[in-house]
């Protein structure tokens, strides 16, 4: 049985293919450049151009970030630059916030009719917008002799804010949605679904769900920074901890969950650019007491704080206080404390971080959660993928073996 799955970021998308025949550090894993990356590569490479031509963005929703900020800067340098509805929900769900930048939206139609078309006697390019692409990650296994063509399921991980209604704040809807989440079903799975069950607020899940139409099997999708922590889960030296706070410090955000024997006790939500160490060490403290309140984050540019636990987290009664994992993640390494003035006065008591990498590789963490919660959720999984997961069965093996 096999199961692929890909946790899509910012700057990287890393791909696991589970194979129950396989011990899972034999599993194939890819990790390449992410998808918003490669269309603002692309991009870039227009406006670069001796001769730049008009660009049309079709397609669907995906990550923004890299790719939107290519698309404002090739609009801005006064290349033509059309977009369907769908496509231009990357860079804002309020279309008429896209057209203040120079952009036009144009119907499905009328972006077909366009394709075939010039504009000012220059050929019209054409970019198709996708978070997930599974014809490429096919193609590209198979180049490798690697069929996916037995399938049990796909499993793809992506941030969604959420389709916030028109003057709500987006930072205050998505933490609303994780709260929900969270009191429904205290537990990581919670923000994996079945493709056939994403709520419909969540246009980014909806839009990965729609670019994999024809997949030979089902599709769940999550949220990205809780498959990221549920799969720093299956360290060994996390796993034997029942109460932790494993925080996933990602490029553009940071997750930090308290969690305990009954589920999640409390969380908090940053922008990974508005924080340092002392910073982030300081709100881990407050999480871990249980004094961290939803205005303190908000109020700071990040999403907010919840905390449903009362009993509080204590620090050094184990070998490491906080368990981490993400891209950022050296930022508990590398941060300058500042000079020990009473102006700037460092922590009094540094957090000893454990690196978490499960199965030996803290890439594709969250894919291993991504597996975990698509075992919940799909019962014809379960067994074979917990087993994996818990290292039973198939020591050893070896692909050549399989």
């Amino acid at each position: 049985m096999k199961i692929l799955s890909v946790d899509i970021g910012t700057g990287t998308q890393d791909i696991f293919l589970y194979d129950s025949n396989l011990d899972i550090e034999n599993g194939f894993k890819l990790v390449l450049p992410s998808p918003t990356m490669m269309v603002h590569r692309r991009l870039k490479q227009m406006i670069l151009a001796s001769r730049p031509t008009p660009i049309l963005l079709t397609g669907h929703q995906m990550g923004g970030g890299p790719s939107a900020w290519a698309i404002e800067e090739v609009a801005r340098a006064g290349i033509p630059v059309y977009m369907t509805p769908n496509a231009a929900t990357t860079i804002n769900d309020e279309l008429d916030k896209v057209e203040k930048l120079g952009i036009k939206i144009v119907s499905e139609e009328e972006s077909k009719k366009l394709a075939l078309s010039s504009v000012e006697g220059l050929e019209v390019k054409s970019i198709e917008l996708k978070d997930f692409d599974f014809e490429l990650i096919s193609k590209t296994f198979a180049d490798y002799g690697v069929s996916l063509g037995d399938l049990a399921a796909v499993a793809v991980g992506v941030f969604d804010h959420g389709n916030a209604p028109a003057g709500v704040s987006d930072r205050q809807f998505r933490f609303d949605y994780l709260d929900e989440r969270i009191k429904a079903k205290n537990s990581l799975s919670a923000f994996a679904y079945l493709s056939n069950d994403i709520p419909k607020m969540m246009t980014r899940l909806q839009s990965v769900a729609d670019s994999a139409g024809g997949l030979p099997c089902p599709l769940v999708v999550m949220d990205t920074a809780p498959a990221a922590i549920l799969g720093a889960n299956f360290d060994p030296a996390v796993a034997k901890r029942e109460r932790k706070i494993i925080v996933n410090v990602g490029n553009f955000h940071t997750l930090a969950f308290r969690l305990g024997g009954g589920g999640i006790e409390g969380v908090f939500e940053h922008h990974t650019g508005e924080i340092d160490l002392p910073k982030l060490e300081n709100y881990i403290r407050a999480l871990a007491d249980g004094s961290l309140k939803h205005q303190d984050i908000f109020d700071d540019m990040g999403h907010g704080a919840l905390v449903y636990g009362k009993n509080p987290f204590e620090f050094g009664k184990d070998d490491f206080d906080v368990v981490v994992t993400g891209p950022r993640r050296l930022m508990f390494q590398t941060a300058d404390r500042g000079p020990q003035t009473e102006s700037h006065r460092p922590l009094s008591t540094v957090l000893r971080p454990y690196f978490a990498a499960p199965f030996g590789d803290m890439m594709i963490a969250g894919c291993f959660g991504l597996l975990a919660a698509t075992a919940e959720i799909m019962p014809d999984v379960t067994e074979p993928v917990f087993g994996s997961l818990r290292g039973e069965g198939k020591y050893g093996v070896a692909p050549w073996d399989a």
